[in-house]
């Protein structure tokens, strides 16, 4: 079975997220901030992230382009997941090596589908 790692600092949309894809047969682990993600990620890697942008001690944005830079997480698929929904905010997203971005409010079957996909690589 699949890891997912949600990294979201709002506790409602992480419990909503984690719900979504504990329901659609995925483990989920969960993060509050970005540091703590790449704690987690240091620990146990994920098969994919969902990622937040706009979260306290570091955003998604710093923590997407870590994590793509180093060998050994360049490979873990990485959805941004954010209410920053225009398109520079998704090119920006893209830039710094995410492999979807998802914009918020989303559809779920949206979300669950894109991680889906990219699990299957």
């Amino acid at each position: 079975m699949s890891t997912v790692l949600v990294v979201e600092d709002s506790v409602a949309q992480r419990q909503m997220i984690t719900d979504l894809l504990q329901g659609s047969g995925l483990n989920v682990t969960v993060a509050g901030d970005g540091v703590e993600a790449l704690a987690c990620v240091e620990g146990q890697r994920p098969d994919l992230i969902v990622l937040d942008i706009v979260m306290p001690r570091m955003n998604g944005y710093e923590v997407c382009r870590r994590l793509k830079t180093d060998p050994k997480t360049q490979g873990v698929p990485i959805v941004m997941c954010s209410s920053k929904g225009e398109e520079f905010d998704r090119y920006w997203g893209m830039r710094q090596g995410a492999d979807a971005y998802i914009a918020k409010p989303f559809q779920p079957t949206e979300l669950v589908g894109t991680v889906k996909q990219l699990l299957r690589g």
